[in-house]
């Protein structure tokens, strides 16, 4: 089957910079309270997005839109070597960064970087050629399961040493959409799906806080000034936008009320002051990524391509709605970020790559 040259996905385009300008107005209002009490600068948060998130995401993603997305099968194991040595870096005092009890960051100097981000990628390229180089074998449990579970539970494992149970449950998804897309049979997804139902109740039952999440998950009015306290105020705020917002800028659970606001709760400032029609108008936009990158993955010019396109659309719109559905009481909080629009440069900039390797696999289509 032959492949031809063709324009990049401008509607993929437009869509993530759509996505991308309105997240910078959201993260400039739920920001202006918290960067002021931090920073003394009500823009402290906008102006270090657009600077190290935007413009470098900017940059990474014209490079690879222009680089063939083939290349990466070259360079993908020193790739994933290279990010699970940083993974491990994470760990070692001096280098590894913590926040709010969790271990997620490295430090080099001046740059701050967030692994399990560029693991998200990486992660994906490398599955891909994995299996591209053994599609007649992903069949096989000795030669397809086994490998791609030894390699899944390492990753885990180390993840959750941070630990960043939001991140696990979307890399794993995205691996195993990954494995099914590659040729997995369906009797090898169900004994990953026991196998995980028992992993998540060991980390639950390992864990108090992960316990009580679930809890308030199960009932939100549960200790509304304790460990239901981040929950409730989100509510609050959706609650209190209604269909139309309270306007632009004129949030009050942002005054230090409701936690998180530039990262994992910035979703439900954006119906506090937007309202529901606006936050409809997002999901839309992340369907409408899902659907150009499920078209992308389909007119692949191959196993490879289509592989990478499925990870790569997969990720982006799982971990949306893993944000979005626990804001409305649909998931447990999990503490993951809004793709494109939740603070934080190492995702903002992974991402825009992402969407440059989809941008380039659109640019060659079978014929």
């Amino acid at each position: 089957m032959a492949s031809t040259r063709q324009k990049a996905d401008y509607t993929l385009l437009v869509t993530v910079i759509v996505i991308i300008l309105f997240g910078l107005v959201m993260l400039a209002s739920a920001s202006s309270v918290l960067g002021f009490e931090k920073f003394k600068d009500s823009n402290y948060y906008v102006k270090h997005q657009m600077l190290y998130g935007v413009l470098v995401g900017a940059a990474a993603l014209i490079i690879m839109t222009k680089i063939d997305y083939h290349k990466w099968k070259k360079y993908a194991f020193v790739m994933m070597a290279g990010t699970i040595l940083l993974l491990l870096a994470v760990l070692i005092p001096g280098i590894g960064f913590g926040y709010g009890g969790a271990n997620r960051w490295v430090t080099f100097g001046p740059l701050i970087l967030q692994p399990t981000e560029v693991l998200k990628l990486v992660l994906i390229l490398y599955l891909s050629t994995l299996f591209t180089k053994n599609i007649e074998g992903i069949r096989d449990t000795a030669y397809g399961l086994m490998p791609f579970l030894i390699i899944l539970g390492a990753i885990i494992f180390l993840i959750m040493r941070q630990p960043d149970m939001g991140t696990m449950i979307t890399i794993a998804a995205t691996a195993i959409i990954v494995f099914f897309v590659a040729g997995a049979p369906i009797k090898h997804l169900a004994w990953i799906f026991f196998g995980a139902t028992g992993l998540m109740f060991l980390l639950i039952k390992i864990a108090p806080y992960r316990a009580q999440r679930l809890t308030v998950f199960l009932n939100p009015a549960l200790d509304p000034q304790g460990i239901g306290y981040h929950i409730n105020q989100a509510l609050m705020a959706i609650g209190s936008g209604g269909i139309l917002g309270l306007g632009l800028g004129h949030s009050r659970q942002k005054y230090l009320y409701l936690p998180e606001v530039t990262g994992d709760s910035i979703f439900a400032i954006v119906a506090e002051e937007l309202g529901l029609i606006f936050c409809i108008l997002l999901i839309i936009l992340f369907l409408v990524l899902l659907y150009r990158g499920l078209k992308i993955a389909k007119n692949a010019p191959d196993m490879y391509g289509r592989l990478i396109a499925t990870g790569i659309t997969a990720w982006i719109v799982i971990q949306a709605f893993i944000n979005i559905g626990a804001m409305v009481t649909l998931l447990p909080l999990t503490g993951i970020p809004l793709p494109f629009i939740s603070y934080g440069s190492s995702a903002l900039v992974t991402t825009m790559a992402a969407i440059g390797v989809l941008l380039n696999i659109s640019k060659q289509v079978k014929t």
